[in-house]
């Protein structure tokens, strides 16, 4: 996956002249261009190689509506990044629990769901809240396997903005595993991903995965 964002510039307040912002940088995901007549033959021939009829009454509109629906979730929704200048220099992990994810099995293509921690301490720079779960749906909306997924989150946020460290968990149930094969309805898999002093130091690392609810 590639981002396109903007180019950031320097907001300077009009009293102080002083730059104490930048402008939001607008974040898109660059992949292939979704061919939807494409995709609703392609279901047609799997619901005909399945033995059923993609003509009969019940099965007409399926095509369309499954090639429309993995459409949606394979296309996360463009946002604008802000970050603020760190004025008082907090220094204190900040962290989203519970962010919804939801996701595509690149294996099976079928979806795994659960929640995302998601905690950075802070370096110069501080990000909008909403922001975290914008990033987590960026790579959510694709096929995934829940390891790269968890790594990507945790390494944009270090690219992006540079903090002191940076924290990802993710807990996931995938149908693929629930559903079929071992049938394990419930069972959640769990990933983390840590850079910084949230991997280096021993109480940081210890505190982020508290407020998390996982144990270290």
């Amino acid at each position: 996956m590639t981002m396109i964002r903007s180019e950031a510039e320097p907001f300077t307040d009009p009293e102080l002249g002083l730059p104490d912002a930048v402008v939001p940088l607008h974040v898109v995901a660059g992949r292939a261009e979704i061919d939807l007549p494409a995709a609703e033959r392609a279901v047609a021939d799997l619901l005909k190689a399945l033995g059923r009829d993609p003509h009969s009454v019940h099965l007409a509109d399926t095509p369309r509506r499954v090639a429309h629906a993995y459409a949606e979730m394979l296309t996360p929704r463009e946002f604008e990044l802000t970050t603020f200048p760190n004025d008082e220099g907090y220094d204190e992990l900040v962290l989203a629990r519970n962010i919804p994810v939801q996701s595509l099995c690149e294996h099976h293509m079928l979806p795994f769901q659960g929640v995302a921690h998601v905690g950075y301490l802070p370096g110069d720079r501080i990000l909008g809240l909403s922001k975290l779960a914008r990033v987590v749906e960026l790579f959510a909306r694709d096929l995934q396997v829940q390891e790269r997924l968890t790594k990507q989150v945790a390494n944009w946020l270090q690219d992006q903005l540079a903090p002191k460290g940076v924290g990802v968990v993710i807990e996931a149930e995938h149908l693929c595993m629930s559903l079929r094969g071992v049938r394990a309805a419930g069972a959640l898999t769990v990933t983390s991903s840590l850079h910084g002093m949230l991997r280096d130091n021993p109480s940081s690392r210890q505190e982020f995965f508290a407020l998390t609810g996982i144990n270290s």
